[in-house]
């Protein structure tokens, strides 16, 4: 297996979509630190690129050396930092009463054979293994909380007017919640960060079959050609990682 030394093989790409007139997503590959990130803008516009692209330009000043674990303490202090940035610091001087500005977040470290997925919002983390699909994060929005926290069926959680609204994300609130796993990964294995406006207009099956392709760049051009052929209402975003 690769370490974070060697050059893992990964292909990242974001697009603007056909809709929206400017891409609020920002995404990071450094291989050969074994560090992928994938944000999600929010609060329109100019604020929504800025949190995005904070993120990505803090991630890139952490130093690269180090074990695992360590490397997971300072992404967390990195992002709780960016977090307060936001939610205060920068929207205190902010020109408009009670800007909105915060970016989610999917991010993965990975050394040797060992991976560690950091995330808050609805920007995803997909493992294809051995012809199967699975989403590994789980989407901090209100629907994800009707269907665990009250127990409601996601067709019907799924039709609540504001299903996709975010519950948790960088700079939406003083304190930041991330959810965090750590698993084993194993030759063969492809994963996957992406923004909503990938696989939103994607079916598992259209992710699973482009995950399955010879190549991180093969399968990083099926996801978007898959997209751009359709509405492509949102940013899309997505970097596919192979160890």
């Amino acid at each position: 297996m690769a370490s974070t030394g060697m050059l893992w093989q990964s292909a990242a790409r974001t697009d603007r979509g056909k809709v929206r007139q400017r891409n609020e997503d920002a995404v990071l590959a450094l291989p050969e630190r074994g560090l992928w990130l994938v944000a999600d803008g929010m609060g329109g516009h100019q604020n929504g690129a800025l949190a995005s692209r904070l993120l990505v330009e803090e991630m890139v000043e952490l130093p690269p050396g180090g074990g695992l674990d360590d490397r997971l303490l300072d992404v967390r202090d990195c992002l709780y930092r960016v977090n307060r940035l936001l939610s205060h610091e920068i929207t205190m001087t902010a020109d408009t009463p009670d800007p909105v500005m915060g970016s989610t977040v999917v991010m993965l470290l990975a050394q040797g054979e060992r991976a560690i997925c950091v995330w808050a919002g609805d920007s995803r983390c997909y493992l294809w293994r051995s012809g199967k699909l699975y989403q590994l994060s789980r989407d901090h929005c209100l629907m994800q909380e009707l269907i665990h926290e009250q127990q409601i069926a996601p067709a019907e959680a799924a039709l609540h007017p504001s299903a996709r609204a975010l519950t948790r994300a960088v700079g939406a609130s003083d304190e930041l919640l991330l959810d965090i796993i750590d698993f084993t990964l194993y030759p063969g294995d492809t994963l996957l960060l992406c923004s909503d406006g990938l696989y939103q207009e994607l079916s598992r099956d259209q992710i699973s079959e482009a995950l399955a392709l010879e190549s991180a760049e093969r399968a990083l051009q099926r996801l978007f050609s898959q997209v751009l052929s359709g509405p492509a209402r949102d940013n899309i975003s997505a970097i596919v990682i192979r160890p």
